[in-house]
């Protein structure tokens, strides 16, 4: 058992009571009869969500929309155990449907795994979709900053080759900042791949790294 599952696993027995009937789908049910859970009315959350977790895992389509469901949950572990079945899944929706949960301002407290999500997948509709949550959230004062770090992380991390620092703010940014990003990525770095989608775009994140981490602080 992966530590995903694992964690998965010690989650949802607790919210089930433990019983047969969690134990036969933890390791006894097949494909068909998890993708029957999913669409049977009445089951329990734990139940579509161990059931889509193990369909995704093993790569089965039919996880997806159950997936997608919980990767936007107010429960953070549900959205982290979604994510990694999203990605050993490898549906060729996942990247849009990520993009999607990750700009939609109406559900923006709940973004922090989707654009974590994007950052790991690194497709093409990645790109764009981060750097639409940075323009967004690298303002002083707003209160989404592990979003926006997480934005930062996951272009930096799609930077290519290493750029030199930056001038400006980016330059002061505190030395603990390359940890919080995540992905290694120094602001001049993050600067110079925002600046290939547009100097407005670079110049937006140059003028806010401050901002998220006095709001940090």
């Amino acid at each position: 058992m992966d530590e995903e599952l694992r964690s998965l696993a010690h989650r949802l027995r607790e919210e089930s009571g433990g019983g047969p009937a969690y134990e036969h789908l933890l390791a006894a049910a097949g494909p068909e009869e998890l993708a029957g859970v999913l669409t049977e009315p009445g089951r329990p959350l734990w139940s579509r969500e161990l059931a889509a977790f193990r369909l995704g895992c093993a790569g089965d389509p039919r996880a997806f929309e159950a997936l997608v469901l919980l990767l936007n949950h107010r429960d953070p572990e549900r959205c982290v155990s979604a994510a990694h079945a999203l990605h050993l899944l490898g549906d060729p929706r996942t990247p849009r449907a990520a993009a999607a949960l990750a700009t939609n301002e109406l559900r923006i407290a709940y973004a922090l795994i989707p654009v974590r999500l994007l950052a790991r997948l690194r497709a093409p509709e990645s790109a764009p979709a981060l750097v639409t949550v940075l323009r967004r959230r690298l303002a002083p004062g707003d209160p989404h900053w592990r979003v926006a770090l997480a934005g930062v992380g996951g272009v930096g991390a799609r930077g290519g080759p290493r750029a030199p620092p930056a001038g400006g703010a980016a330059a002061h940014a505190p030395a603990a900042q390359p940890e919080l990003l995540g992905g290694g990525a120094r602001p001049g770095e993050v600067l110079a791949v925002l600046s290939r989608q547009g100097e407005g775009a670079a110049s937006g994140v140059q003028e806010s790294i401050h901002g998220v981490h006095r709001v940090k602080r």
